[in-house]
């Protein structure tokens, strides 16, 4: 198979991106595998895409799978990704709606960075021990003292299948602390099955988490991921939901080319 690819990667969260207007990539695990995989192939994160949507509202569909090749639930940095790939194939121009696991969502494209508007969250639970949330996809949020000297590997393995989240095939896990008004965040992704250098919905759930824990006050929140810099501004509605998220960051293409299996 000659596949046509293109690299993007945002805030080190790189992913293999495939124009399928005309549906010539099927959806096959082992391949989507064999693509992500580090040594063998491209090298990814995870793989999406970019498919024409049924919806009038919208100027494309995302699907995204996770580098073990199973579909997954919404990526956001991967919807950031996807827009800047949109405009440069011509589909948009600074604004879009586009369709995605979780619903319909609005982004807008200022330069090298990609604003992501994210489904609202209803339900935030706060505890002192750990939070739960889901931000299109679901995210455990624990505070640490040290980020940058924790066993994110060790200790997210074991909460990703921890047995509370069997029902909803394990969770990711983000450990995250406050340093001089900055969020610093590390995430355990599920189907990576690693730590990887930023999550979109892991930054967004962090966010969430830091501000209604009362541990940061300024809006939008700024976080530090490995990768870089991303900024989560939003709205709280009540004492437990959340709406009018917008996740904000560059959205790079690294590189192009043709993959043969």
């Amino acid at each position: 198979m000659d596949l046509h690819f293109y690299k993007y990667q945002g805030t080190g969260n790189d992913f293999v991106l495939i124009d399928n207007r005309k549906s010539r990539f099927k959806n096959d695990t082992k391949i989507i595998k064999e693509v992500c995989d580090r040594r063998f192939g491209v090298g990814a994160d995870g793989l999406i895409l970019l498919e024409d949507s049924s919806m009038d509202l919208c100027d494309f569909k995302m699907l995204y799978f996770n580098a073990d090749g199973n579909e997954s639930t919404m990526c956001g940095n991967g919807g950031r990704c996807i827009v800047a790939f949109a405009k440069k194939l011509g589909l948009i121009d600074s604004e879009t709606t586009f369709e995605a696991v979780d619903g319909l969502h609005s982004a807008i494209v200022k330069g090298d960075s990609v604003n992501l508007k994210m489904v609202d969250v209803p339900m935030v639970n706060l505890s002192r021990e750990a939070s739960f949330l889901d931000t299109g996809s679901p995210h455990h949020v624990a505070f640490v003292d040290d980020v940058y000297d924790f066993d994110v590997f060790t200790q997210g393995r074991r909460i990703r299948n921890l047995p509370n989240y069997k029902t909803i095939k394990g969770t990711n896990v983000n450990f995250i602390q406050v340093i001089d008004d900055v969020l610093h965040v590390r995430t355990y992704e599920r189907g990576v099955e690693d730590e990887t250098f930023s999550c979109g919905t892991g930054v967004t759930a962090a966010a969430i988490t830091a501000k209604m824990s009362n541990k940061i006050d300024q809006l939008p929140v700024k976080v530090q991921t490995k990768g870089g810099v991303l900024e989560v501004d939003f709205e709280i509605e009540g004492p437990n939901a959340v709406s009018n998220i917008w996740l904000k960051g560059p959205a790079r293409l690294v590189f192009e080319g043709d993959y043969y299996d």
